[in-house]
């Protein structure tokens, strides 16, 4: 069991009985007073005499004022130490039961956050995509565009379009920079007057393919 988050004075008064209990200590030895016992196991005055008390309670020991702390007896001791101990293994369950309930608050709060980006992010792309004009055209697979960046397709001058996202399976980028590159079965959306879109198609992907899509 771990003490370390148990008061002092129980830990002092478990080990002492414990120790009487294992014959450590005979019936009548005498073991020193409330002064000398605290030196001994470095704990305050007051910290031993709440631990005394506790076995004197329980008929472990005899506190005789003026003359010392004496052992009465070892069954006595067997059974607080069993007592004690019962209370140190229910103190240790009730600390773990608040460290484990933090850590479900802390991983509940951090839920709530990652799914409030993920929904934030979500709503900030179906806005975005709701507000770009109504054109797209899919990359094909054999398309000679395939692993070029924007930078290099000089795209406006061929189409008199603009590029303002590229959607890539469940991911659109906004905005895209002039090293983005594109890929088969990538969705190019772009502004430009409706008589643009068969020259996007036909410049992304070739003059026999014309699949483009109006939203």
């Amino acid at each position: 069991m771990s003490a370390d988050t148990f008061p002092q004075y129980i830990r002092i008064a478990y080990f002492l009985a414990s120790r009487i209990a294992e014959g450590d200590f005979p019936i009548g030895k005498r073991l020193s007073g409330r002064t000398k016992l605290s030196s001994e196991y470095q704990v305050s005055p007051e910290t031993m005499r709440r631990a005394l008390q506790i076995l004197a309670d329980m008929k472990v020991v005899e506190i005789k004022e003026q003359s010392g702390v004496y052992v009465l007896s070892t069954d006595n001791a067997r059974r607080c130490a069993r007592n004690l101990e019962e209370q140190l293994d229910r103190r240790e369950k009730a600390a773990e039961l608040r460290n484990l309930l933090e850590q479900h608050d802390e991983t509940s709060r951090r839920i709530l956050e990652v799914c409030t980006d993920i929904l934030e992010s979500e709503t900030f792309s179906t806005v975005a995509e709701q507000s770009l004009p109504n054109y797209q055209v899919r990359i094909s697979s054999d398309s000679d565009k395939i692993g070029r960046n924007l930078a290099s397709l000089q795209f406006w001058q061929a189409t008199g379009a603009t590029i303002v996202a590229i959607r890539r399976g469940y991911n659109t980028m906004i905005s895209p920079g002039p090293y983005a590159e594109l890929y088969g079965g990538d969705y190019v959306i772009f502004v430009g007057p409706p008589e643009v879109v068969e020259k996007v198609e036909i410049f992304l992907n070739s003059e026999d393919c014309k699949e483009f899509i109006r939203k």
